[in-house]
């Protein structure tokens, strides 16, 4: 890793811990931090998201493959979740997994909490964000070094912050 890149995820990493110093969270490595969980009405979530936002986000639902302009997005920064702006990934984290969907091959720590899904009947790792309970996409274990894993996110539940 060169310095530039070590100052980059330094610096993203600094700006994550106000937000993440207050919680509490079981998250995929049962890993516990303290933590105040967001509440909102679906009505007060359907004043801040799209309809498209709050279908994936709220009703856990999914956008088309490859319809997500963060397919393509190949700056430096971190992505935030689109319902509270809570730091989910790092741009280092992102990778072209050709599935369609924006994918890392590992979140931000404490950033998500995962329960299983069997919407498809056989179980799916779903992966929401710790903060405000966003659906954003499913794990899977066929993914790149270091960690295996595809973090398989619905772009529209993400927002870019260019570094």
């Amino acid at each position: 890793m060169n310095r530039r890149k070590f100052i980059t995820l330094a610096g993203l990493g600094l700006a994550a811990l106000p937000l993440l110093a207050s919680r509490t969270l079981a998250n995929k490595d049962n890993s516990s931090m303290k933590f105040v969980k967001i509440v909102k009405t679906d009505e007060e979530w359907k004043k801040i998201l799209t309809p498209e936002q709050y279908h994936i986000l709220r009703d856990e639902g999914t956008e088309p493959p490859r319809s997500s302009p963060l397919n393509n997005e190949k700056r430096q920064g971190v992505y935030v979740c689109a319902a509270c702006e809570s730091p989910l990934f790092n741009s280092e984290m992102k990778f072209d997994s050709g599935t369609g969907w924006p994918s890392f091959f590992t979140s931000l720590p404490g950033a998500m909490e995962t329960k299983t899904d069997f919407k498809m009947i056989y179980p799916r790792t779903e992966y929401h964000c710790a903060h405000c309970g966003g659906h954003h996409g499913h794990l899977f274990k066929d993914g790149p070094k270091p960690t295996g894993e595809r973090w398989c996110n619905n772009g529209l539940a993400l927002k870019f912050i260019p570094a």
